[in-house]
């Protein structure tokens, strides 16, 4: 038991802090129980966090803030990995993510392809809400958070601003990725797409 504890704990230092993590990111150390075990021994150490039944984390702390939450898209990551689903950020969320928004919501969602639900971390809520499969076309990559995000600030919402940061945001890979997503996209980002990628006409 303690030889797999080791070795979970090598593994878990080794991602260094802030990684989120499931049982099953440890399958090739031993037997789900074995596991299970050893993961309540490190949470009950303190050396993790248990966030929600089967989704751990190794915290980050802060000299003044103490022990701070998780990143969303990493446990996302934790899921998906668990599940060998696919998550997209959607909303305020992905806006933030692109600087094209300063806020941080509360409520986060995430679109997947698989089984919905919710996580609550603190005050913060997780939801992973299952769409339709155009939708997550372009999931795990730029071009998804970018369309995402344009669809929550709105046709008539967007600015030269957001334009500037966009361009200046993202890199030339990231630019050839959302030009050639683009028709996963409606009209009025289609267009967008092409104008911040330097492709339009």
């Amino acid at each position: 038991m303690f030889n797999i504890e080791n070795k979970m704990l090598r593994r878990i230092r080794a991602r260094r802090h802030g990684w989120c993590f499931t049982p099953g990111d440890f399958a090739d150390f031993g037997s789900k129980s074995a596991l299970w075990t050893a993961l309540h021994r490190l949470t009950r150490k303190g050396t993790i966090r248990r966030l929600a039944q089967g989704l751990y984390d190794f915290p980050r702390t802060h000299a003044e803030l103490g022990i701070l939450s998780p990143d969303p898209e990493v446990v996302m990551q934790a899921l998906a990995r668990e599940r060998k689903i696919r998550v997209q950020s959607t909303g305020s969320y992905a806006a933030n993510q692109l600087g094209l928004s300063e806020q941080v919501p509360a409520r986060i969602v995430f679109l997947t392809d698989g089984a919905p639900r919710r996580i609550r971390i603190g005050k913060q809520e997780i939801v992973l809400r299952r769409t339709t499969p155009r939708n997550m076309a372009t999931a795990g990559r730029i071009s998804g958070t970018v369309i995402q995000a344009l669809r929550y600030i709105g046709k008539d919402r967007i600015t030269s601003a957001h334009r500037q940061i966009l361009m200046r945001r993202l890199s030339a890979s990231d630019k050839q990725q959302i030009y050639k997503d683009r028709l996963y996209a409606p009209e009025w980002i289609r267009r967008l797409i092409e104008e911040v990628a330097g492709e339009g006409s």
